[in-house]
């Protein structure tokens, strides 16, 4: 029996579908300090103590909560995300794009791959749409408080999961079966039916990595600031850049229906190769 065609589109999260760094919504305004000065006590902390970035940013969540007496509850903190304020478009695009791979016989799937906060992701409007969120997230005691970090996805770090996507091995635990060999044919999303969306240099490691595996990278831009994702694009380490509008018949849109127009066929006769390569067998 042929296997489904499955086209995945993976986002990065801050900065790609919603228009800053998910905690300036309302967690940062609720310690009453600014973004960048949350930000900057963060970037302090990192250097001085030769941190992570990522885990010098979720310490400092902790360690201020704690000296205001707020600590971090998963259940409130998922609910940070319904502040979350997205690009146009974004909140129809997934439905859309779905439908419009129905039309055409593939499967569409979506995924985040984040260095922002798991929770947050949880709880805003469209993390329904995700087969699979990889963020960072915290650890929680018996008492629902944040303790320890749980998972922290930096930008290199980021690459792992494309392979977990690549070969349907979604669970973050099983590393035997993500590193174990899997014959091509086997793997449930080739490479070459992954786009990569996202917005900055944190991302070049994927992007590279999808791009030179035959699929698709694409770098999103807020509105007149081009600057970062046309390097990216004159580098070539994306094969488009469009600015976030996530809207019916936007720049984006037409772009990633046409990809989806172009894996469909060629997905197709990958998956008849393989069986008559299987039948001569």
């Amino acid at each position: 029996m042929t296997k489904k065609t499955i086209v995945a589109f993976i986002y990065d999260f801050d900065h790609t579908l919603c228009t800053t760094d998910m905690q300036n919504y309302s967690f940062i305004p609720s310690l009453h300090l600014n973004p960048s000065e949350f930000w900057k006590s963060a970037n302090e902390l990192s250097k001085k103590k030769h941190m992570d970035p990522l885990l010098a940013y979720m310490y400092l969540m902790i360690q201020e909560s704690k000296k205001r007496n707020l600590p971090i509850n998963r259940e409130a903190f998922v609910q940070l995300g319904k502040d979350i304020q997205f690009f146009p478009g974004v909140k129809d695009w997934f439905r859309r794009l779905d439908e419009y791979g129905k039309t055409k016989g593939v499967e569409v799937q979506h995924y985040v791959i984040s260095s922002g906060n798991e929770e947050i992701i949880e709880g805003s409007d469209i993390y329904p749409f995700f087969k699979k969120v990889y963020a960072c997230e915290y650890l929680y005691d018996e008492n629902g408080s944040a303790v320890w970090p749980k998972s922290v996805i930096n930008y290199t770090t980021k690459t792992q999961f494309l392979y977990r996507i690549n070969k349907g091995v979604l669970d973050p635990a099983e590393n035997d079966k993500v590193n174990a060999s899997m014959p091509d044919e086997d793997k449930p999303i080739p490479w070459t039916n992954m786009i990569y969306i996202a917005d900055g240099l944190t991302d070049v490691p994927c992007m590279k990595l999808v791009r030179g595996n035959g699929g698709t990278s694409i770098a999103v831009y807020a509105p007149h600031k081009t600057t970062s994702a046309k390097k990216l694009f004159d580098d070539h380490r994306v094969d488009f850049y469009c600015e976030a509008d996530y809207s019916e018949n936007s720049e984006i849109d037409r772009i990633a229906k046409l990809l989806i127009d172009k894996i469909a066929p060629l997905d197709k006769l990958y998956k008849l190769h393989y069986a008559q390569v299987d039948k001569d067998k």
